[in-house]
């Protein structure tokens, strides 16, 4: 079992790590949350605040692509997806859920950097209020877990 600051191969230590954020506008106090949980846990783990470039779109739909903008700019070990997307009474929440989904790992298996996708899908407000704290933080111990993954399993290759 893997404890908060830990991952598979020990501490989590992302002091030589860059990461990127893109963070949705839309809903925008839980996309904040999101965003002041990751910030913090990322430099809980050493993050520097210097090495941390933060974006913002208009909407999750938006995510992709400027995800894929910073990957194609180069210079990252890991980004971060922020956002939050609510049922409504449309189908428009599965279309925009399940696009930038499919968008936030396709750029990250196309451009081989890892990508912690924090955009909520929830049922109502009170269920994204519940998990935005923590996503935030876990998107942050993901991205760094990861980079150091790939930056180990590239050295070893």
């Amino acid at each position: 079992m893997l404890n908060a600051n830990k991952g598979a191969a020990g501490p989590l230590d992302g002091s030589s790590l860059r990461i990127g954020i893109v963070q949705a506008r839309f809903n925008e106090d839980i996309t904040n949350a999101l965003a002041s949980a990751c910030l913090a846990e990322l430099g809980k783990l050493g993050v520097k605040a210097d090495r941390i470039d933060h974006q913002l779109v208009p909407g999750a739909l938006e995510v992709p692509l400027a995800l894929q903008a910073m990957a194609r700019r180069g210079g990252y070990d890991a980004l971060v997806a922020l956002g939050c997307i609510i049922r409504g009474e449309t189908y428009h929440f599965e279309l925009v859920a399940n696009e930038s989904g499919t968008g936030v790992t396709r750029i990250g298996l196309d451009h081989h950097i890892p990508i912690a996708n924090a955009i909520l899908t929830t049922e109502n407000l009170e269920q994204a209020v519940a998990r935005q704290t923590d996503k935030g933080r876990d998107a942050a111990q993901v991205a760094v877990e990861m980079a150091l993954l790939v930056k180990s399993l590239a050295a070893a290759a």
